[in-house]
Parts: C-alpha cells; sequence; structure tokens
C-alpha cells in the first residue's frame, strides 16, 4: 500500500482547527482573530439580528461581541467549543442591551427595513413565508421576541432565559406564550 497523499490527509476537526486559531488569537494575532471573525460572524449576526429585530443595530452587537470576544480570548478555558462560547457571549450582549432598553421605544421595523433582512431560499429566492414569519417575529415586543427567538430558534431553557433576562420563569413562559399568540395573529392576517 502506498502512503497517503496530503490532499488525502483529513483536516483537523472544526473544534481543533478553532482551538489553534484560539491560541493564537489570545497570544496576539489578529490574522487568526480575523479567520475566527470570517468563520463564525454570520450565524452569531443571525441570532442577534433575531434578537434586536434591526439589521443596524444587530451589526453593532456583533461588533461589540466580538470586542468582547478578543478581550476575553485569554481566559478560554477550552471546556466547550469556541463556536458554542462565542454564540453565548453574542446573545449575553445582545440581552444586557435589551434588559438596559427596558422601558424604553421598540427598534425600528417597517416593511422596508424588515425586506432587507429576508435571507434567499435554496433556488435563490426570497420565500414569502419565511419573509411573512421574519418580519412578525421582528414586530414583537422586545422581551417577547427574546424569549421566543431564545427558547424556540436557540433553545434555550425558561430558567435560563429568566435568568438572562432578570425575569421570573412565570413571566418567561408567559412571554413566550404572548410571542406565539402574536405570531399566529400577524400571519393569519396575512394568509387569511
Amino acid at each position: 500500500m502506498s502512503e497517503p497523499t496530503a490532499s488525502l490527509v483529513a483536516a483537523p476537526p472544526p473544534r481543533e482547527e478553532d482551538y489553534a486559531l484560539v491560541r493564537a488569537a489570545g497570544a496576539g494575532d489578529t490574522g487568526a482573530f480575523e479567520q475566527l471573525y470570517r468563520k463564525h460572524s454570520r450565524r452569531v449576526y443571525a441570532v442577534l439580528w433575531r434578537l434586536c429585530g434591526h439589521e443596524a443595530r444587530a451589526e453593532d452587537l456583533l461588533q461589540e461581541a466580538f470586542v468582547r470576544a478578543w478581550q476575553a480570548l485569554p481566559a478560554f478555558r477550552f471546556e466547550s467549543a469556541f463556536g458554542t462560547w462565542l454564540h453565548r457571549l453574542a446573545v449575553n450582549t445582545a440581552l444586557m442591551e435589551l434588559r438596559s432598553r427596558r422601558g424604553g421605544q421598540a427598534l425600528e421595523t417597517d416593511d422596508e427595513a424588515l425586506e432587507s433582512h429576508s435571507t434567499p431560499d435554496s433556488a435563490g429566492h426570497r420565500t414569502a413565508l419565511g419573509l411573512d414569519l421574519e418580519r412578525a417575529v421582528a414586530t414583537l415586543p422586545p422581551r417577547a421576541r427574546a424569549v421566543l427567538v431564545l427558547h424556540d430558534i436557540e433553545g434555550w431553557k425558561h430558567e435560563e432565559i429568566a435568568a438572562e433576562l432578570g425575569m421570573a420563569v412565570g413571566s418567561s413562559k408567559a412571554q413566550l406564550h404572548r410571542a406565539r399568540q402574536l405570531l399566529r395573529t400577524r400571519l393569519g392576517e396575512d394568509h387569511g
């Protein structure tokens, strides 16, 4: 048997690849950190946009999350995947912003701004249901939207949501129920 060529040698698993970049970035290598940004920014942006419902604010939060990540890298303990750690850090960044705005005005949710947030389907077309759902989620009150996104999309438990948003577990459940009812109503109005 011949020896495997370099092209047949398996690449390191994503977690190990990230760990190598984290070690380099933690030691000050900005190029390694840039690679981490390119690899993870889309996924992080997507959850931030769902949480805040506004493109410009999600971009600001993305930058803030990566600044915090850069600062915290030397303390990264390699107990979880970097993507998981970064994702949690970004969500916490958004939740801190949401808590600080408690009682403030809701973010802009006009149709023109929402049109720019829809994502193409596999054929490259914006799906009506996907766009309608995105539009409906973005119009939810901020706390109801946050609970819905964290519970139904991110898979958090009500206890985690309650702790992060500074509310009772029962309030988290009530906000989720409220968000789902509002979504049904808004989607029903559009398609009824």
